[in-house]
């Protein structure tokens, strides 16, 4: 009887270890959280067989409630903070040539907007935008529809007929 007792305890340790192991460590559903929960499962399963319903409901409550304990100590615990991304990001980006630029200023792509790429106004070299998702090919001459946050929107400049 001891014997079963010890092999419960061993699959429901075993078990809990492994889901704290894919909840904290492990992105996404791994063999360590199928693995986890098969041997919750089985030492669950082994409690009712081998050492009746009371014991095996013993033992649900019990593995239930160390799985609850587990976690929140360690989500409270310092034991995460050692492995955790703390990096601040404090750089910003420059985007003061934007608000030199309005709608109806003309200028020329320096790269194929497909529909997004690099295009000069104003000898400012910007990120543009194409208006309705057009392909708009390298060196062609273009007239700003938008000026936005971080890029311009633009289309090709419709050229005057010469008489």
């Amino acid at each position: 009887m001891t014997f079963n007792v010890i092999i419960v305890a061993v699959l429901i340790v075993l078990g809990i270890l492994l889901l704290l192991i894919e909840f904290f460590l492990l992105p996404g559903i791994s063999i360590a959280g199928v693995g986890g929960a098969i041997f919750m499962v089985g030492g669950v399963i082994y409690s009712y067989i081998y050492l009746g319903s009371t014991a095996g409901n013993i033992t649900l409550a019990l593995s239930l409630i160390l799985l609850a304990l587990a976690f929140v100590w360690l989500l409270k615990s310092k034991s995460l903070q050692k492995i955790a991304l703390t990096a601040d990001i404090r750089e910003t980006v420059d985007n003061s040539d934007l608000k030199s630029l309005q709608p109806g200023d003309t200028g020329i792509t320096v790269s194929r907007l497909n529909p997004i790429g690099k295009v000069m106004i104003n000898e400012v070299t910007v990120e543009g935008k194409s208006f309705d998702g057009e392909l708009i090919d390298e060196d062609t001459e273009i007239e700003v529809v938008r000026v936005e946050s971080y890029n311009v929107t633009v289309k090709k400049r419709e050229q005057e007929a010469k008489i």
